[in-house]
């Protein structure tokens, strides 16, 4: 139960900053990359990165229901 509570908090404070970067509030920064990778160079790299921590975390994150109420898109 611990463990789950602080790996919600983590989840959190990735939507948290997904959104001060202007995404949306309930996306995290792995499947706002991972949407992003063709198209920007930090989040090709930034998912090549979390691949190489955790084996396919990017395709596994994304989200496609997410996204539409980013500033930034």
């Amino acid at each position: 139960m611990i463990k789950k509570y602080f790996w919600n908090i983590l989840i959190s404070l990735d939507q948290l900053i997904n959104t001060i970067l202007g995404g949306d509030p309930d996306e995290t920064i792995s499947s706002r990359c991972a949407k992003k990778r063709d198209t920007s160079r930090f989040c090709y790299y930034f998912c090549k990165l979390l691949d190489k921590i955790d084996k396919n975390h990017s395709d596994e994150s994304l989200e496609a229901d997410e996204g539409d109420r980013a500033v930034i898109k």
